[in-house]
This record gives structure tokens, C-alpha cells and sequence, in this order.
């Protein structure tokens, strides 16, 4: 509203948003009014209610409000909003804003509207001249209300419990490997071969129920059995029961020991199921294809294992061959010499540390003991403990003994043996047969080296359970280095297939000892649950002959669980592994083999592999001496 003193022609103009109508009067001293069409108003409504409870219109200490500025029907480009200290512009418009109640009672919120100079209001329309600059915007308060109640406060129930996560780890394209190294290893389990025996001698169509790929192997096994068994012959009449035993046995073993061959030993249920109990992430899809895809490397155009691929690429000029020689081909002839491709794909995965294990569990000499007895030779022992015990129970097993017996020229003798347990690990059995042993390449630094291994997973062990702790995995990472170099340069011994040829015939041993005969001939416990049906045959002959007391079931554990480590261990490409996840995941996944092998280790020799701090000297040295110096004491206390 203004006064005009004067009369005269005057122009009187609201130089601002919104426009208003030009007044013009003549006449004095008469009033005029310019009203702006603005309408400012706030609205206030509640982001997230409380609940059905709260009455509309009631605010809380702690609600979430939002807040929209209207002015009447103008364009918002030609007005804002100055919202107050505490209140968040939202992002979608610059007339709305949320806003979080923080105090209780009657608050005021003041919002300043800010409208800006019309730039159209020019002097040809009867207006003055302006300045250069542009004038500030217009300002309107406005103020809005509210009562803010206190937020109730609300009785908890229950526990409130925290918890701490053990280290997330990744997954690693190694994994499907070593879930296929367990598997294979347990597929040559003894109650699976002894299912398979079963299956050839109780008639084909019984066959057993097994799991997984297994199931599907019974038929391989049987057709390679059969296409041995027209390959295998004895100089002996009245053998063919024998004769059968052997290549049943053998066919066992060649189906069962490798990750691919025949049905490829996956199944993903189980292997899912291992992995979520080690704590190392489940892929989404199985692992055979993680294993042909990204864990095995291509060389030369093949598909091999990244050690072996490693290898492969230092011998370019070797050829490759898809089968093996003709029988009596010359290996050194130039169109003869060549590598196996199987055997960069898919290797044996056996390791002789199953054997020496087994023989020091005294598996070969409770056999070696009963045949003596059963061509009717005293042992050297005063008085022989067998001198007095019939032989009438073993009467169904005569043509199989027999068998067994004049087989003996043919099979390994336990000088063959220590030998290569030396070549491959240090390893020397004790006794009058291998007193005089002079080898020529042996792995002294082995028993250290893997025993140094163990320690430190059991540290990491212990770090890995504190879940205030990130367990570090770089000690293992380089004791698995320092084994993985000393089990390669074992890998050169002349006679590759020794391991299977062990297996065959410590599996055909065992078989033996099973059967119900020998539970009738040896005074056996049968209120002892041993796992394997031969075990307590073994006990049973230990206890008579005075051996030692120790269960044959700590050395068949040590032969099982040393057989995993060390396969994934040998098979693994570790020289150029540099980040410690995947020995991370090594550590977690071959957990239950590891500390079962040092529990067994403890209860065979009397040495802790987990206790600290260590003893070096012990740790160093050999299991069989250890195992006489135990056997000393027993005597002794005797």
C-alpha cells in the first residue's frame, strides 16, 4: 500500500513474483493497494508411521517427517524455498524436504520464501530505469506449528546375542581337485573293494548300493576285470580261485584310482556339503566343470594338471602318445619313447605312504605268519605261537592260501619296499629283513619338512577357531613349498607303478585276513567295533606273537590321511604360488585328514605334533624308531 502527496500521473508496480495488476490514479493523496496472489503454506505428513496406533496429526521424538512447500498455483521455477537448520532438501524437488523430530513439545518451523525480481518489467512499459544489478529476491515468512510428544519406551525381551564370524575366504579352482583326490581315496577304501568282490563272486545282479559316481563304476570294474583276467596266469595247477582274487584286485584299483577316469569321481551333494563344513564357499554349479575348465591348463594342445603342465612345457620335444607300447616294445627306440597323455590328464593317485603305514601296522606280517603256519614251517620265535592252533578253520581257504603262498616269487618283497620308502620319503622299516640297507637317493629332509608342515597348520588352527584373529596362512603356504620340492624329486624312481602294485597286494592281504575263516582261527575281540573287518585279525595276531600293543586302526588312519595330504601335496602346483588363499583353503579343507593324522601319529609313537612348543629332534626322526623304542618299553613293563 502506498501514498501519493502529489498530483500527478504515477505508475506503481510489484516488481516481483507473481505478477500483479499496474495501478495508475491521478488523483492525491488516494491509497493503493498491490496483492500479491502468493498463498504460502507448509504441509507436514509422516514418512514412516508408527503404527496403527498413532493418531493422525501426532508426532513422536525420532519419526520422520516430510515437508512440502506450496504457493498457491505458481510454477515452482519462479519461487524457492530457504528451508531451516536441521531440515534435508529432498532430491527430487527443491519444495520438498524431510526432516527428523528431535526434541519433545511445541516447536515452530519457519520457512522463508524467496521470489525473484521479474526480468520483463522493462521501461517501455511505463516503468523507471533500473541498475545493472539485479535486485534480491523477495522474502515472505512463513511459520508452521507442531507438538511433538516423547516416543514410549518399549520393554525388550529375550537374549540379545553378538557373534563373530570366523575369516571369510574365496573360492579357488584347486578345491575341485583336492574333492576329487578324496574321493578317489576313498573309492579304494576296503569296504568298497570288498563290495566289489562281492558283487563278482555273489552273482552280478547284487549289486551293492553305493553313492555317487561309484555306483556307476561297478560295471567298468567288472568289464576291465574280465579283459585282465584273459591276460593273467599262474604256473600253478589248482589256482584259479587265486587266479581271480588277483585280477579282480587289480581291476579295482585301475578303475578307482584316478579323478576322471570312467565316471568322474564328483558328486555334488556331498562335495557341497564337505566344503560348507570346512567354512570355504560352495560354487553354484558342480566342480567337474570348475576342474576341466579352469583348474586343468592346456599344453601342447592337451589338457593337463597345472604341475604336470609345468613339466610338460620343459620336455616340447618329447612326443605325445594316446595308448600305451605294444608288449615288448622298445621304450628307448626313437618312435617308442614318448609320454603318456593319460598321464598328464589323469595320474595314478596313490601314494606309498598307505603301504608303509600298513606294514608297520603289521597287516603283511600277521599274513606272512599265518602262511609259515600253513605250509608247516615253526617260526624262529621260541615257543612259536601258532604251533598249537589248528589249521581245520582256514580249510576253505586252502586253494586261496596256496595260491598266495607260491605266488610269493612274484610279488614285492619288503627289501623292495624299504627301499623305495626311503627313495620317496626317508622312511626305513626296522627288523632283521632290512638291516643292511644302502640307498642310493633318499629324502632325509622329509620327515622334518612334513612334520613342521603339520605343526604349523595346527597353529593355524588355533588361529582360525579366534574369531578375533585373521588366521595367517603364509607359514603354510611355504612348508607346503618346502614338501612339495622333496616329494617331486622322488617322482623319478624307476619303477612308476609301485604304489599300485602294493596296493593290489596289501588289498588282496587284507581281503583275507576278512574272511569269517580267520575270524575262527585267530582269538579275535568281537566287542570291538573296528571299522574294517580285517583289523581285529591283525590285533589278535599282534597279541599272540608280542608285537606291539598299539591298534593296527592309528596305522591304518595314519596310511588313509598321510595318502590324502601328501597326494594333494605332489599333484599341486605350489613353486609359483605366491598368495596365501589357497593355502588358506588347503589348510581348512584337509582339516579332519590333518589333525587325524597327528592324533594317530601321537597314539602310534608317542610324539605330539601339536603341542608347543615342538621338540626338533623328535620330530625329525624316523617312525620306526620311535615304534621300537615304544615296543622296548612295553617289554619292559611286561
Amino acid at each position: 500500500m502506498g501514498t501519493f502527496n502529489e498530483s500527478s500521473e504515477y505508475h506503481v508496480v510489484y516488481e516481483h513474483h507473481p505478477c500483479t495488476h499496474e495501478r495508475v490514479d491521478q488523483e492525491k493523496k488516494e491509497p493503493i493497494e498491490l496483492i500479491p496472489d502468493v498463498q504460502p503454506k507448509i504441509i507436514m505428513s509422516m514418512l514412516d508411521p508408527k503404527g496403527p496406533n498413532v493418531p493422525p496429526g501426532i508426532v513422536r521424538v525420532g519419526d520422520q517427517v516430510t515437508l512440502e512447500a506450496q504457493c498457491g498455483d505458481h510454477d515452482i521455477s519462479k519461487w524457492c524455498v530457504e528451508w531451516p537448520e536441521g531440515v534435508s532438501y529432498a532430491q527430487d524437488s527443491k519444495a520438498h524436504a524431510n526432516m527428523v523430530v528431535r526434541h519433545p513439545g511445541r516447536q515452530r518451523l519457519d520457512v522463508t520464501f524467496l521470489f525473484p525480481y521479474l526480468p520483463d518489467f522493462e521501461p517501455s512499459k511505463g516503468g523507471h530505469v533500473l541498475d545493472a544489478a539485479t535486485p534480491p529476491p523477495a522474502k515472505l515468512f512463513v511459520g508452521v506449528e507442531y507438538h511433538a510428544d516423547e516416543t514410549p519406551r518399549l520393554r525388550i525381551h529375550g537374549d540379545i546375542n553378538t557373534r563373530l564370524d570366523r575369516t571369510v575366504t574365496e573360492f579357488t579352482s584347486d578345491v575341485a581337485f583336492w574333492t576329487g583326490i578324496q574321493n578317489c581315496t576313498n573309492a579304494l577304501s576296503f569296504d568298497t573293494y570288498q563290495s566289489f568282490m562281492s558283487y563278482l563272486f555273489d552273482g552280478e545282479n547284487t549289486q551293492p548300493a553305493a553313492s555317487g559316481f561309484e555306483q556307476h563304476r561297478f560295471p567298468a570294474k567288472r568289464d576291465t576285470y574280465r579283459g585282465l583276467l584273459t591276460r593273467r596266469a599262474l604256473p600253478f595247477t589248482d589256482t584259479d580261485a587265486y587266479r581271480i582274487l588277483k585280477a579282480a584286485t587289480e581291476a579295482f584299483v585301475m578303475v578307482n584310482c584316478g579323478v576322471l577316469r570312467h565316471d568322474p569321481a564328483f558328486d555334488r551333494g556331498c562335495d557341497d556339503s564337505w566344503l560348507e563344513r570346512r567354512g570355504i564357499p560352495v560354487p553354484g554349479t558342480s566342480l567337474l566343470p570348475i576342474y576341466k575348465d579352469h583348474y586343468m591348463q592346456r599344453v601342447n594342445g592337451i589338457s593337463a594338471l597345472p604341475y604336470l603342465a609345468i613339466i610338460r612345457s620343459k620336455l616340447p620335444d618329447v612326443r605325445l602318445r594316446s595308448f600305451p607300447n605294444s608288449p615288448g616294445a622298445d621304450m628307448y627306440d626313437e618312435e617308442n619313447y614318448a609320454i603318456m597323455q593319460q598321464k598328464l590328464r589323469d595320474p595314478c593317485l596313490l601314494e606309498l605312504l598307505w603301504s608303509y603305514w600298513h606294514e608297520e601296522g603289521m597287516t603283511t606280517q600277521t599274513v606272512k605268519a599265518v602262511e609259515r603256519r600253513f605250509q608247516n614251517v615253526r617260526s624262529v620265535e621260541t615257543p612259536d605261537p601258532l604251533a598249537n592252533l589248528e589249521m581245520d578253520p582256514l580249510r576253505p581257504l586252502a586253494t586261496l592260501m596256496f595260491g598266495h603262498c607260491q605266488d610269493e616269487q612274484h610279488r614285492l618283497t619288503v627289501v623292495v619296499r624299504n627301499y623305495e620308502y626311503d627313495h620317496q620319503y626317508g622312511l626305513r622299516l626296522q627288523g632283521k629283513a632290512v638291516q643292511d640297507i644302502r640307498p642310493a637317493d633318499s629324502r632325509s629332509k622329509f620327515i622334518e619338512a612334513f612334520h613342521n608342515l603339520l605343526r604349523l597348520c595346527a597353529a593355524f588352527y588355533r588361529q582360525d577357531d579366534d574369531t578375533t584373529v585373521k588366521a595367517d596362512a603364509f607359514p603354510v603356504l611355504n612348508a607346503l613349498k618346502e614338501v612339495h620340492l622333496i616329494l617331486s624329486q622322488a617322482s623319478s624312481n624307476g619303477f612308476g607303478d609301485l604304489p599300485s602294485t602294493a596296493r593290489i597286494e596289501m588289498l588282496m592281504e587284507q581281503w583275507l585276513l576278512a574272511r569269517p575263516e580267520f575270524r575262527e582261527y585267530l582269538p579275535t575281540r568281537i566287542m570291538v567295533a573296528y571299522p574294517e573287518a580285517w583289523m581285529d585279525r591283525v590285533d589278535a595276531m599282534k597279541k599272540l606273537q608280542g608285537w606291539t600293543d598299539t591298534s593296527v586302526l592309528h596305522f591304518h588312519n595314519l596310511g588313509v590321511f598321510g595318502e590324502q595330504i601328501l597326494l594333494s601335496i605332489r599333484w599341486g602346483a605350489w613353486s609359483p604360488i605366491f598368495e596365501p588363499v589357497q593355502a588358506f583353503n588347503w589348510a581348512r579343507f584337509w582339516r579332519p585328514q590333518i589333525q587325524g593324522y597327528t592324533h594317530a601319529y601321537r597314539a602310534a609313537t608317542g610324539v605330539d605334533l601339536t603341542a608347543e612348543p615342538g621338540d626338533a629332534k623328535l620330530d625329525a626322526m624316523m617312525p620306526s624308531v620311535l615304534l621300537q623304542k615304544r615296543l622296548a618299553l612295553q617289554e619292559r613293563a611286561a
